[in-house]
């Protein structure tokens, strides 16, 4: 991609502790990627091994001043870490660095920022910065209490903190409100519909729910190839086999979200809820898809979302069959079929208690069979609660 895409450029920091080679590779392209979203680019990557993070500063003194050297040799300004610094190590590590220090919390945060269209959405994200915002005001005011106060007698800058906390708080129990009544209003929509069965499609950021979405309701949801493209559920009515039902693109799912996005997005992820079937995509290119399987059912099971039918859809699988042999052009159809069968076998028998299949919606490759799996899968809703007799 051309240089002039990016409007800044920063270096990366991860530990090397707790991941395989691959695994941290895979970790760093994830992070690298969310910061192309912002126009970001990773100009170096810094890594290091120690037993566990440093309690004051995250990583040690010598990789610091090894990073503090390559900032100043290459006019960088921008410091990126692959995981939510506490606020006291933040404030170390930017007084250390004398430069901006963005944390996974922070980065995410500024993504969603970007992408939120919907009030509801704004409410969310506005809440989540001032919850992350909140522990962190010393930082902002550092330059202010070091001013002369007198003795028993409180200094600007503490004054100042103090203030800006008490409007921050005031600011958080707003919103909350205002959330409580957005969901309120939401569930009483919900319930004064037309008994209609409801599919959402969820799944790990990026792995195609929004050209997934277009395959099945022929509409033109927005998509690009970045991680959040849309964090706003997206609705559609569709009609197979002249039975109607609500198709529903969700925000993706994503490892280690932070606790304030989380809780404030347990709003959005509660329209989930509301769903009769649920269709989990997944990319099976990826060499830690198991992994974010597990990411997605552990968050669906953190809100509360249990006993909802569940289509475990394995995407890009002519990527996996090129990478055999050549499979889509040189194998028969036999070996394809035993080869996806046992591909099949070996989910089945992972503990995913689901229907499984295996598409590829960038060659069409069985989308007739998903819909068909659909269609029978909503007409027993429909009959199972009672919405419409057949």
């Amino acid at each position: 991609m051309n240089d002039i895409y990016f409007q800044k450029k920063a270096v990366l920091v991860s530990l090397l502790n707790y991941y395989s080679k691959d695994k941290l590779n895979e970790y760093l392209d994830e992070i690298s990627f969310l910061s192309l979203t912002l126009k970001i680019k990773i100009v170096n990557i810094f890594t290091q091994k120690i037993l566990k993070p440093n309690k004051k500063t995250f990583i040690g003194k010598g990789k610091l001043f090894e990073i503090s050297s390559f900032l100043k040799s290459n006019k960088i300004n921008i410091v990126i870490f692959d995981t939510e610094l506490l606020p006291f190590q933040l404030r170390n590590i930017e007084n250390f660095l004398c430069c901006k220090v963005i944390d996974r919390s922070l980065l995410i945060l500024n993504i969603f920022s970007m992408r939120a269209k919907t009030f509801h959405s704004k409410i969310q994200i506005e809440l989540a910065k001032y919850q992350y915002l909140l522990p962190r005001l010393t930082n902002m005011w550092s330059h202010l209490s070091r001013q002369k106060g007198g003795i028993g007698m409180r200094g600007p800058g503490e004054s100042e903190l103090e203030t800006d906390r008490r409007i921050i708080k005031e600011k958080i129990f707003k919103l909350r409100k205002k959330l409580d009544s957005i969901g309120r209003q939401n569930s009483l929509c919900f319930k004064s519909k037309k008994k209609i069965v409801n599919v959402s499609i969820i799944g790990y950021a990026n792995v195609g729910k929004s050209t997934l979405m277009d395959l099945i309701s022929k509409s033109n949801a927005y998509k690009e190839n970045m991680f959040f493209s849309t964090i706003d559920s997206t609705s559609r009515k569709v009609v197979l086999h002249s039975i109607p039902f609500l198709l529903n693109d969700t925000v993706g799912f994503i490892r280690n979200l932070p606790n304030s996005l989380f809780n404030c997005f347990k709003s959005t992820l509660s329209e989930i809820k509301n769903s009769d079937i649920l269709i989990h995509i997944v990319d099976l290119s990826n060499s830690l898809c198991d992994e974010y399987i597990d990411v997605v059912l552990k968050t669906l099971n953190l809100v509360g979302i249990f006993n909802i039918s569940i289509i475990l859809l394995f995407n890009k699988i002519d990527l996996i069959l090129d990478k055999k042999h050549h499979f889509i052009n040189s194998f028969n159809t036999l070996n394809k079929n035993i080869y996806l069968k046992n591909l099949k076998i070996n989910y089945l028998y992972n503990n995913y208690n689901h229907d499984v299949l295996f598409i590829s919606s960038e060659i069409n490759y069985n989308i007739f069979y998903l819909k068909e799996l659909l269609y029978k899968k909503i007409i027993y809703e429909y009959k199972n609660k009672g919405y419409v007799n057949f």
